[in-house]
């Protein structure tokens, strides 16, 4: 339930704070006194679309806070805790909107968006205006409210038809990836084949294209390295080179190597090094012989590079992930080849679960029509007491059978339809096509009587439901708000003396002149202001009489 509802500078509102009764509020006021502003603020706050042509004139920013009361375990708790917010059955939402067109919304402190914030007070507050399509009107929103009404027994097969889905989806996936049907298995066991083959025609080797990639930096620099090879070798083994002077200093020292050990040991460094120098150059020039330029040999070089640059784009980043695609591939053609069998029996499992698919789906479509015959009538035993005594109502339900029925969905294979007549002798039509403003007003009313143990909403707000009401019929509408204000509460706007008769808590809704400029205030009634409201609605003068006709009012809807 709302408990409370904080309002500052919206339209001619500086500020107002207004507590609720937990069964039956009213806002009464003279016309353009601002009743409408409450319940624009209360939509904000709500999540509809921000406007900041609602903020006060010569304001920065408005701004509007409700506090709600939820008990455990409803669907709101269950909607902040999917959104990580706490809560103890305290919601209090806060929102804010500056005419820069910056806004912030919290929910318990954490600031949310405006999505989240509506996910949650879908389930707090149901709001019906004169002038809206009411959420009945949506063929897509009427299977919801029969389901609204379906036992445990309706949401065991919604559970048992989601298992099997789940099964038929899983089995799909098996069927797609051998291929699907059978010519969706040939094109990709042609597609696999030619994979495999280009593979295995290029003969891979790991670490090929590096090896490749040296060779050809080989290639490419033949005349640098024979030039570079050339002048080491000249250096190392021509006559008077570093061959030769290493020779004539280990000559020189063997001629004292004996007068010393350290004049040995460098006689024999010497002879090591003349060792290696003479092999280096050995090897030099062994290199330089084999090196030579083969432009057959480069071009072959290059397209195998290519070939390899080409196999890396369309498999694999290098010569193992190709490899690994080539077996991959083999495997996948080998299931293909050997998959007509097990896609059969695929099928037949797919035709099976089917069957037991489209018997829930019967199942569900019984409960649900039961259930829809049943508030038919209760529908129209109220629309009967709200002065429509010729009333016709029905929910039809679209026929199927096992070729049409959607087998796919966890909420079985109903669509639905109300149908309407307010008149004798007119044939029922969608109700969205046949149903007047004062019409709706009622039958709204009757069906939210008939819903209010069923959807879970702890709130309704009505805006000027009575419209085009009055006499009996407004006695009647008085009832209905009373009977559901038991087990919902209501906030209502009103100019029937009935309905604020049936008020449990009564606001009156009015506007003032101060400092220049005129502004907009709530008043809580007590019992003799509220007598005061009843006098001016029912436009008698305000006189002992009619103060007691007024109190008779009171007495006659709240017994």
């Amino acid at each position: 339930m709302l408990v409370r509802l904080c309002v500052k500078n919206v339209a001619l509102i500086p500020e107002a704070d207004i507590e609720f009764d937990e069964k039956l509020n009213i806002l009464s006021g003279e016309t353009g006194s601002g009743k409408s502003v409450i319940l624009d603020s209360i939509n904000f706050v709500l999540g509809s679309k921000a406007d900041k042509t609602m903020i006060r004139y010569g304001e920065r920013e408005m701004s509007v806070r409700a506090e709600f009361f939820v008990e455990e375990g409803s669907e709101a708790l269950k909607k902040l805790s999917e959104l990580d917010v706490e809560s103890d059955g305290e919601i209090i939402i806060s929102r804010k909107l500056s005419v820069d067109g910056k806004g912030l919304i919290k929910i318990n402190g954490n600031a949310v968006t405006a999505s989240m914030l509506k996910s949650v007070t879908q389930h707090l507050v149901d709001v019906h205006g004169q002038s809206e399509h009411f959420f009945l009107l949506n063929e897509e929103n009427q299977l919801k409210v029969i389901d609204g009404l379906l036992s445990d027994g309706a949401q065991k097969i919604k559970d048992g038809l989601s298992v099997l889905i789940a099964e038929k989806r899983e089995i799909k996936s098996k069927i797609s990836e051998l291929g699907g049907n059978e010519s969706e298995r040939e094109r990709l066991l042609d597609l696999f084949n030619y994979q495999i083959n280009e593979i295995e025609r290029a003969n891979l080797q790991e670490g090929e294209f590096e090896e490749l990639q040296a060779r050809r930096n080989i290639i490419a620099n033949t005349e640098k390295i024979l030039s570079a090879l050339g002048a080491a070798r000249s250096v190392l083994n021509d006559d008077g080179g570093c061959a030769d002077g290493i020779s004539s200093a280990r000559h020189s020292v063997s001629q004292i190597s004996a007068l010393s050990d350290t004049y040995a040991q460098i006689e024999e460094r010497l002879e090591s090094l003349y060792a290696e120098v003479t092999d280096v150059a050995e090897v030099i020039s062994d290199l330089a012989e084999e090196l030579y330029f083969d432009g057959r040999e480069a071009e072959e070089v290059e397209e195998r590079l290519a070939l390899i640059k080409s196999l890396k784009k369309k498999y694999g980043a290098d010569e193992r992930e190709i490899l690994e695609f080539l077996d991959n591939a083999r495997a996948k053609a080998d299931a293909l080849s050997d998959s007509a069998n097990a896609v059969e029996k695929y099928n037949d499992e797919l035709k099976k679960l089917d069957d037991r698919i489209y018997s829930e789906c019967l199942k569900l479509t019984a409960l649900r029509k039961q259930a829809a015959e049943k508030f038919c009538k209760d529908v129209v035993t109220e629309l009967k007491s709200l002065n429509i005594p010729d009333a016709k109502f029905s929910v039809r339900f679209s026929e199927y059978d096992e070729l049409s029925a959607n087998l796919s969905s966890v909420n079985g294979s109903d669509s639905v339809s109300f149908y309407f007549s307010a008149n004798k002798g007119e044939p029922e039509k969608p109700l969205s096509k046949v149903i007047s403003g004062g019409e709706m007003s009622r039958f709204m009313l009757a069906v939210k009587t008939r819903l209010k143990d069923f959807n879970g909403i702890s709130t309704y707000i009505f805006d000027e439901i009575d419209a085009g009401i009055s006499g009996f019929t407004a006695t009647t509408v008085a009832e209905k708000f009373v009977k559901i204000s038991e087990s919902t509460q209501i906030l209502a706007v009103s100019h029937l003396p009935q309905v604020c008769a049936a008020s449990d808590r009564q606001f009156l809704i009015y506007k003032v002149n101060e400092g220049g400029k005129t502004l907009t205030k709530v008043k809580a009634l007590d019992n003799d202001s509220k007598i005061d409201e009843l006098v001016r609605l029912t436009g008698s003068v305000n006189s002992e009489a009619a103060r007691k006709h007024a109190i008779e009012l009171i007495k006659q809807i709240k017994k």
